[in-house]
């Protein structure tokens, strides 16, 4: 069915645009104008979104004033209509084809994930948790929320990083300048100098001259590895064997577990503030979850609480998410005030990711000088010594 763009004036006065699927132009025109809008123009659109065009500050917004719309007691359909109408034109035909969806009866949070780089798997599943517990503009708020946590984090780490990616350019330039273009003419000159070359300068040498040499593969050597980001990316097995070596890997596994912890418990909390039944919850909250590993904990935790163990309990075991996190959920429990504690988790954690982030970004600058120091050092010491070996009276 082709998708048309369309442009309208409700009954207030106020534009509205979207983009929604119709069997033609004039079956819509008839559709909006029951509706009792205006139509302006309908044109004919093709669906094809990246996400690129849209800035997070306007998406944020937009999750902000439907979250403030519902709040205010605004049907769905109606809070995405009047946000989409102040919203820049990508973001406006996004929530219009949004709105379409909605009414003809799809989820919100699937609606949303039919638009590609609209919104994160993280996001989609607390749009999902929040209509399934009735607080659709609770999960609109903490969406809006997420967003700018997102954003804010961006920032300082973008800050944080410049100097370091500037010293990685930098020097693995100097690297490749002088294993490709200086050792080469090097090499000529100690050749005829009949003088025995340090087993440094032999050996660097010997590294030039296979860079060069292996210079050809490095096409196919790209390939292979967009061949593999690729199947991590699209592959079960593949997003399987990403989860379990970032959780492996020294010092990014705390990192991971943390941000699994946060999600995990945001998405409980919001289910069981909005009554769903504990096994229900942990049953939608592993749905919602995009971390294979997550999801699998999750899952065992609800067979064990479905066996009689506590929700602490039915944790605990699970190594993918700190001790912290069943600690706070056996707090909550004990107080009879088990979502509050997630909550908290769920901030906590939150907090925690970012200040280890935070950190893996600080340490990466010295950790940048030392390698380049250690290479450039290494190679200039290695010319120093074969120069020294070419004219001994130089070292008197």
């Amino acid at each position: 069915m082709p998708t048309f763009a369309y442009r309208t004036i409700t009954a207030t006065g106020t534009r509205a645009t979207g983009s929604v699927a119709a069997p033609d132009a004039e079956a819509l025109r008839a559709e909006l104008e029951a509706r009792g809008l205006t139509v302006i123009s309908v044109e004919p659109r093709t669906v094809s979104w990246t996400g690129s065009t849209v800035s997070a500050a306007a998406l944020e917004d937009a999750m902000r004033s439907v979250a403030a719309l519902l709040a205010a007691g605004l049907p769905i359909a109606r809070a995405l209509d009047t946000t989409a109408s102040a919203a820049p034109p990508a973001l406006a035909a996004m929530l219009g084809d949004v709105r379409g969806r909605v009414e003809r009866g799809e989820a919100i949070a699937d609606a949303c994930a039919a638009q590609t780089g609209l919104l994160s798997a993280a996001a989609l599943g607390v749009l999902r948790a929040g209509e399934r517990a009735g607080a659709l503009d609770t999960a609109f708020a903490r969406v809006a929320e997420q967003l700018e946590r997102s954003s804010a984090l961006r920032s300082r780490l973008l800050s944080a990083a410049i100097y370091p990616m500037i010293l990685l350019v930098a020097g693995g330039a100097a690297v490749f300048v002088l294993l490709l273009f200086v050792l080469p003419r090097f090499a000529d000159l100690l050749g005829g100098a009949d003088a025995p070359l340090p087993r440094s300068t032999a050996l660097l040498l010997a590294a030039a001259n296979a860079a060069r040499s292996a210079a050809w593969a490095a096409p196919f050597a790209l390939a292979v590895i967009a061949a593999a980001v690729m199947w991590l990316r699209i592959s079960a097995a593949g997003r399987l064997a990403w989860a379990q070596l970032l959780v492996a890997t020294p010092g990014v596994g705390a990192l991971r577990r943390d941000l699994l912890a946060s999600e995990t418990a945001g998405l409980l909390a919001m289910l069981l503030r909005g009554g769903t039944p504990l096994l229900a919850a942990l049953d939608d909250t592993a749905r919602s979850l995009s971390d294979p590993l997550a999801r699998a904990a999750v899952d065992n935790a609800r067979e064990r609480v479905r066996t009689g163990a506590s929700l602490h309990d039915g944790l605990r075991s699970e190594t993918v998410f700190p001790p912290l996190f069943s600690t706070l959920v056996a707090t909550g429990e004990q107080a009879a005030r088990v979502s509050e504690f997630l909550d908290r988790a769920a901030v906590l954690f939150a907090t925690r990711t970012t200040r280890r982030l935070e950190r893996l970004i600080a340490l990466a600058e010295p950790a940048m000088i030392i390698v380049m120091g250690v290479l450039v050092g290494g190679v200039a010491l290695s010319l120093l010594q074969a120069i020294y070996a070419m004219n001994p009276a130089a070292l008197r």
